[in-house]
């Protein structure tokens, strides 16, 4: 196949799992069309770790089966909850972040990885809310889940800005608690800044200030993968991937 200059310079594609982990028409004929030309890796937004009840084990089946058929290198979900038995928000709620979440959640992520037979990254979100209850900071909370269940994490690096502003910690604290090693893959994006507060949108170029972010987390991570998220408001290709060149020249920049 000859190659495409408007894609010149992807190496890998990032699907939602939630897409096609139940789904066995056109859209997974798409899907594997793509995989027979990048590598994927999955990102779900339904896992639900954190949510009540117990795991829905059908549901990682699924995982396991849309991993397998389009050969994804990893699987990945959300420190989160999205619903009730029977019942998805459609949301990344956020966790109370207590010992008693941590432990549950190091449980549930340990069961996720066997039905999966591979590790589990989990991202950090977007959080525009926090619980009273909180004991451990989120940056400490996701140290000590990766470490405990043996997984990896996936640093969303717009949602470090986006909850920075909106709760007002120090990003460069939050930094200095990441367990780097563990670091699989980063996410880049733009988000709707409303002044009081902002809001993951996935829908804007990536800021300045985010930019800088992910240049103090490349030096710190240097070996893991850079995916950029645009779901609304969808530029032309070239704009996209013109974006996407940006992060490629944070990270030759510091090579050099």
């Amino acid at each position: 196949m000859a190659a495409d200059p408007a894609t010149s310079g992807i190496g890998w594609l990032e699907i939602i799992s939630d897409n096609y982990s139940e789904s066995d028409g056109r859209p997974l004929e798409h899907v594997e069309r793509i995989a027979a030309r990048y590598p994927l890796v999955m990102h779900g937004v339904s896992l639900n770790i954190g949510g009540p009840g117990k795991l829905d084990r059908a549901y990682v089946a699924n995982l396991r089966r849309l991993r397998d058929r389009v050969g994804a290198r990893w699987v990945s979900d959300h420190l989160c909850w999205t619903g009730l038995p029977g019942h998805n928000t459609h949301d990344l709620l956020p966790l109370p972040l207590t010992r008693a979440t941590l432990k549950r959640t190091v449980e549930r992520v340990r069961e996720v990885q066997e039905l999966l037979g591979a590790p589990l990254l989990m991202e950090n979100p977007s959080t525009y809310v926090a619980f009273a209850a909180d004991e451990i900071p989120e940056a400490e909370f996701l140290a000590e889940l990766a470490e405990r269940a043996d997984c990896g994490l996936l640093l969303d690096v717009n949602n470090v800005y986006v909850s920075h502003r909106n709760h007002g910690f120090d990003p460069q604290d939050y930094l200095a608690a990441i367990p780097w090693a563990r670091v699989v893959q980063l996410h880049l994006a733009g988000h709707s800044d409303h002044g009081t507060h902002c809001v993951d949108t996935h829908d804007q170029p990536v800021c300045d200030a985010v930019w800088q972010l992910f240049s103090d987390v490349h030096q710190r991570c240097p070996h893991a993968s850079v995916l950029l998220e645009w779901d609304g408001n969808i530029p032309p290709l070239a704009d996209a991937v013109a974006e996407l060149h940006k992060a490629g020249a944070f990270m030759s920049a510091e090579r050099a």
